[in-house]
């Protein structure tokens, strides 16, 4: 089964780029190095981040910022940036259409999918990109104390 991790991705760089303002460390290859990517896959969700005015970002220089605070951004949002329209589950679309389950799973499972969907998203609409942070600056200050200092704006 093949699944998409731009939507964490997608996270782990806006979380990235608010904890990193003020540094030197907003270059794409740095961004990729805590990704563990590729610049260029980087670049890429930026830019649907930057289309989606998530994030502020200038052409030919190294950095961004986050286009509203991380309190007003949903996961929802992220999500949508990333993933436009596509579900979180999908129907297999090649069932056997002459078999009594195959004829009839994806109607049911459509209208079950449509439901997880929607509770989904209201879901994720209630998740900020500050809670986040928040989690990700109490865990390393829990797992590397000398760090707590630069995580204290976060906690």
């Amino acid at each position: 089964m093949k699944y998409s991790v731009q939507f964490s991705d997608a996270i782990h760089i806006l979380a990235y780029i608010e904890m990193s303002q003020g540094t030197n460390l907003l270059s794409s290859q740095n961004i990729a190095d805590s990704v563990e990517t590729n610049p260029s896959n980087v670049r890429k969700i930026m830019s649907r981040l930057k289309k989606s005015n998530l994030i502020i970002t200038t052409n030919g220089q190294a950095g961004a910022l986050l286009a509203k605070s991380p309190k007003e951004m949903s996961l929802l949002d992220i999500y949508k940036s990333i993933e436009d329209d596509t579900n979180l589950i999908q129907v297999d679309p090649k069932t056997n259409p002459a078999c009594f389950v195959g004829g009839n799973i994806q109607d049911v499972l459509s209208d079950q999918y449509a439901l997880l969907q929607e509770t989904i998203e209201k879901e994720m609409s209630q998740i900020t990109l500050s809670s986040i942070i928040h989690q990700i600056a109490k865990l390393e200050t829990d797992r590397r104390p000398e760090n707590s200092e630069i995580m204290m704006p976060f906690i």
